[in-house]
């Protein structure tokens, strides 16, 4: 029996990966070692996690410290100091207004908690009839079933399709290659897109809609930017109707974009907030819903000797992984990373866009440290160039993704000059080789 057989990874073609693995058996700093002792430069940075590096000694250290003092805490009716410490940490760097963080475990679960305080929110405010909930085509919300039914990505709602949520609908997506296409950074045209809410709320009533869902920038569909003024449309028809509009920061949170959230860096406040990844610098799983204050407040009406949520999770705000993200806040704040991800923007567009004349692209997309570039798909076979590219980075001591023909990248937000080259020089090649 092939000692690979029993493990079902995700997101993989299993059959092909495991009749030639590509197995990681280290990390440090910005480099992963394979079994058979190759060292690699991860150009992605864990899966969007991982932004300080692999293996920092000091967020190493927090968690082996925290194993050994509270391995474990129940979090229904008990809690550890930690875990309020991190709250109070969140909700300071979080924009203004936002007081409270609700604990999970991944991306997936933080939105599909967000969903839920929203609906909570409208039913305790009186307005129970404000159960839709609106999604916007090719957005990633993880694949719990709430996230799954707002995301709009194909592939991962048909085989599920008989099982999503009611009640749903979605906007359209921001990307138009004729009009967009190697743009710098936000796009010029498309600031009308952001008008099919009002569509939504027409055919639905404005009043019936709990939330709007939307990633700032859209991540693994293949880095859609929000065109100049989008995102403040969205806010102010929000407004308009009375719904609230949730950011799903878990990819553009703690720096990716320059800033601690998107939301500060586009200048447009949601109503919530999701995070994940980053949160731990993605050395122990955890996610965090942030929350505006009337938000706690209105479900605290309720009699005090009564559960104001029936929501949580065993492991919601695991001593471990408070550790981990305290740690990683720490460091966030030591290196003055945030500011050396901004700093490192103009090298990191240079470098991606520079690309523009290699064979198969069709597109070049940016902002912040997330970079995609869009290859012809190959008649027939859509998903397979990219997927090749993929190989051949990997083959040639370089990590990326490939999100079907759209080559991603995600470096450290510490990456050097040498390292944006050498991951761009590697895709080069690839990209000259590949039919």
């Amino acid at each position: 029996m092939n000692p690979l057989d029993a493990y079902w990874m995700p997101f993989t073609m299993n059959r092909a990966f495991k009749a030639a693995p590509r197995m990681i058996s280290r990390a440090r700093g910005h480099y992963y070692t394979t079994d058979d002792g190759r060292e690699l430069l991860d150009g992605f940075s864990g899966l969007w996690t991982s932004g300080l590096g692999h293996c920092h000694p000091k967020i190493v250290a927090a968690v082996q410290g925290q194993v050994a003092e509270l391995d474990y805490a129940m979090s229904f009716q008990v809690g550890h100091p930690k875990v309020f410490e991190l709250a109070n940490r969140l909700t300071a760097m979080a924009p203004a207004g936002f007081t409270q963080c609700f604990f999970t475990n991944s991306g997936s679960e933080a939105a599909d908690t967000a969903l839920k305080i929203a609906l909570a929110y409208h039913r305790a405010c009186g307005e129970g009839q404000r159960t839709r909930l609106i999604g916007r085509e090719r957005g990633y919300h993880g694949v719990n079933f709430g996230g799954m039914s707002v995301g709009g990505i194909p592939a991962n709602r048909k085989v599920f399709s008989a099982a999503l949520l009611p009640g749903v609908d979605h906007i359209r997506h921001t990307h138009s290659l004729p009009d967009m296409a190697f743009s710098r950074g936000q796009p010029s045209w498309g600031a009308h897109l952001a008008d099919d809410l009002e569509r939504l709320c027409a055919l639905h009533d404005g009043s019936n809609i709990a939330a709007l869902i939307v990633e700032p920038v859209a991540g693994s569909t293949g880095i859609l930017v929000p065109p100049i003024g989008y995102l403040q449309r969205l806010r102010e028809l929000c407004d308009r109707h009375g719904i609230l509009l949730i950011f799903d920061e878990v990819i553009t949170a703690f720096g990716r974009v320059g800033a601690p959230f998107a939301a500060e860096r586009f200048g447009v406040t949601p109503d919530i907030i999701t995070t994940a990844k980053g949160i731990t610098n993605g050395v122990m799983p955890m996610g965090a819903v942030l929350v505006r204050d009337a938000i706690y407040q209105a479900l605290m009406q309720r009699p005090a000797h009564t559960v104001e949520l029936f929501h949580g999770y065993t492991y919601s705000g695991h001593p471990l992984a408070a550790a981990a993200a305290l740690s990683t806040l720490e460091v966030y704040a030591e290196e003055h990373t945030f500011a050396t991800a901004r700093a490192l923007e103009p090298a990191f567009e240079e470098a991606l866009h520079a690309l523009r004349d290699a064979p198969h692209v069709v597109d070049i997309r940016n902002f912040g440290l997330m970079g995609g570039v869009e290859l012809a798909p190959r008649a027939g076979a859509p998903g397979a160039r990219g997927y090749e590219v993929f190989l051949k980075c990997f083959e040639a001591g370089v990590v990326i993704r490939n999100g079907g023909d759209v080559l991603q990248f995600s470096p450290f937000l510490n990456a050097t000059p040498d390292e944006l080259a050498q991951i761009f020089t590697t895709v080069r090649q690839a990209l000259a080789t590949t039919a």
